[in-house]
């Protein structure tokens, strides 16, 4: 069953890998650190190792769950699955085959559509452009089909379980239901959607969640989606909402589909959701909704 979740902006979680190190000030008050202490308490074995005090937390130690890479491919119906919701895909201590093998069960489920969100584009960038990581995503594909354990439910054609060679044709890099995104949360990270501008994906997109100021320096350009939202809990830094109409007026300038999540507060739900007395949950367009007709 897929991890239930009450974000907004997508339908499941999946944490083939949890804990993180915070490395901006967006991470200042990251409720996955904070969630993962409570997580700990409560004994919750994801959750049992610690992270460095001066960038992580208790129970928010890096670590990579064997036990969760093939998850997705039980899931029979189609839904939007946000990937490491509590970590980094893009975190330099990822084990790059360990990467693979995530961007491998992508691959294989290819009735789902994956949003991939890192605060480390470079690092991501680089793998995915890599012709080396590419194979190595292929030979785990391989390894997978070859095994008669894994649920491979779609991927069998009359019967037969079909070597990823035979059809990866079906899955062109970069992966067509993979979405790659990058966080940003005031001008000064900005630099960020240069390196996700040079990242192969499908779909690339922009959380600017939370927002801590203007981002006059913010291009579009081969940007599909953004998402906004302001900050949520006691110690919350206040949202401008005069910065989200400038990012509303861009993305309509830009025909950049826009979610905007929050306004935030003392509770997540505090603020609402109106930006002058309307909701923004737009979606980009992908090829699976283009082929459907929406």
């Amino acid at each position: 069953m897929a991890d239930s979740t009450s974000i907004e902006w997508t339908e499941a979680t999946w944490n083939p890998t949890t804990g993180c190190d915070r490395i901006s000030p967006g991470c200042t008050h990251c409720y996955a650190l904070n969630l993962a202490k409570r997580l700990k308490a409560m004994g919750q074995p994801k959750y049992q190792r610690d992270g460095d005090p001066r960038t992580s937390g208790p129970g928010f130690a890096l670590t990579m769950h064997e036990d969760a890479l093939l998850e997705p491919l039980r899931w029979r119906r189609p839904r939007k699955v946000f990937v490491n919701s509590m970590s980094d895909i893009g975190h330099a201590r990822v084990p790059e085959a360990f990467t693979a093998r995530i961007f491998a069960t992508m691959a294989l489920a290819q009735q789902h559509q994956f949003q991939v969100l890192t605060k480390r584009p470079r690092h991501l960038r680089r793998l995915l452009e890599s012709q080396k990581f590419v194979d190595m995503v292929w030979a785990e594909m391989e390894r997978l089909s070859s095994d008669d354990t894994v649920p491979l439910p779609r991927l069998v054609r009359s019967g037969v379980r079909q070597r990823a060679a035979h059809w990866n044709a079906l899955s062109p890099w970069p992966l067509p239901n993979v979405w790659i995104g990058t966080s940003i949360e005031s001008d000064e990270y900005c630099r960020r959607a240069v390196e996700l501008r040079r990242t192969p994906a499908a779909i690339r997109f922009l959380s600017l969640e939370p927002m801590l100021g203007p981002v006059p320096s913010l291009d579009l350009t081969a940007i599909d989606w953004v998402i906004v939202g302001g900050e949520s809990g006691p110690q919350h830094r206040p949202l401008d909402l005069a910065w989200v109409r400038d990012i509303r007026d861009l993305c309509t300038d830009r025909r950049v589909a826009l979610f905007f999540k929050q306004v935030g507060g003392p509770t997540p739900k505090a603020g609402g959701r109106l930006l002058d007395g309307r909701t923004w949950s737009q979606y980009p367009t992908t090829a699976a909704t283009e082929a459907a007709g929406a």
